[in-house]
C-alpha cells in the first residue's frame, strides 16, 4: 500500500485570529510571521485535509512576468487537481510536501516552504533566465470547495527574459499574455487567477517596493 501524501497545513483558526479575508491580502508580513511560528504549521494526510475546512493547505502561487505580460497556461487532463482541469491559470505551484532530508526536530517550516516553492516550479516548468522573487499577497477564496481548504501565498517573479518551457505534461497552451488579453478570457480563468488579475497592478507596486 502506497504511503499517503502529506501536505503542509495550518489551522483555519490561526488565519481567523490574524484576520480572515476574501480575495487578496497585501499585508503579507502580518500573516507570514504568524503562519510560520514553530508549532503552527504541520503536515497531515492530503486525503484528510481536502475534506476538512478547519485546516488550510498552504499553496505557493507563482506568477511569472516579463515586460508586463504574465505566463499563462491551461491545465490538461493529467492535472493532479481534477477540479481545475481545462481552466486557464497564471499561477505555478502546488502542495508543500515533506522531503526525505527534513530533520525530525527543530524544523524551520518557512525554509521548508521556500525550498518547496523552488521544487514545485522546477517540476512544472523550466525557467532559463534570472528573476526576482517577491511574496506580494495572500489569497483566499471561500466561494468553492477547492478554495475553502487552501490558502495561497502569491509570489511575483519578474523574469529577465521570457525563457520558460513546460516540463509537466499537464501544462498546455502556455504563453505570455498581457493583462488586457487575460481580461478577454477571464471566464476561462480559475478563480485564483481571476482574483490575482484583479490585483495585478498592486502586486507590481508591492514587488517594486521590496526590491
Amino acid at each position: 500500500m502506497a504511503p499517503q501524501e502529506q501536505v503542509l497545513v495550518v489551522e483555519r483558526k490561526v488565519i481567523e485570529k490574524i484576520g480572515m479575508f476574501e480575495g487578496l491580502a497585501f499585508d503579507v508580513e502580518r500573516y507570514l510571521k504568524e503562519i510560520f511560528v514553530p508549532g503552527v504549521p504541520r503536515f497531515m494526510p492530503r486525503s484528510e485535509a481536502e475534506n476538512d475546512p478547519s485546516f488550510k493547505q498552504l499553496i505557493p502561487y507563482v506568477i511569472m512576468t516579463h515586460n508586463g505580460k504574465c505566463l499563462s497556461y491551461v491545465r490538461g487532463k493529467k492535472a493532479g487537481e481534477k477540479r481545475l482541469v481545462a481552466k486557464r491559470s497564471i499561477g505555478i505551484g502546488g502542495h508543500i510536501n515533506p522531503v526525505d532530508n527534513m530533520p525530525l526536530f527543530n524544523v524551520d517550516y518557512y525554509e521548508t516552504y521556500l525550498s518547496a516553492v523552488k521544487r514545485e516550479v522546477e517540476e512544472e516548468v523550466i525557467v532559463e533566465t534570472n528573476h526576482s522573487d517577491s511574496i506580494v499577497a495572500l489569497l483566499n477564496d471561500e466561494s468553492n470547495e477547492v478554495g475553502k481548504v487552501h490558502l495561497g501565498i502569491v509570489h511575483y517573479w519578474e523574469l529577465n527574459e521570457p525563457n520558460v518551457e513546460k516540463r509537466e505534461q499537464m501544462i498546455t497552451q502556455m504563453s505570455f499574455m498581457s493583462p488586457e488579453e487575460l481580461e478577454q478570457v477571464r471566464d476561462t480563468l480559475e478563480t485564483w487567477s481571476q482574483k490575482c488579475l484583479n490585483g495585478l497592478d498592486k502586486m507590481v507596486n508591492t514587488s517594486n517596493s521590496s526590491t
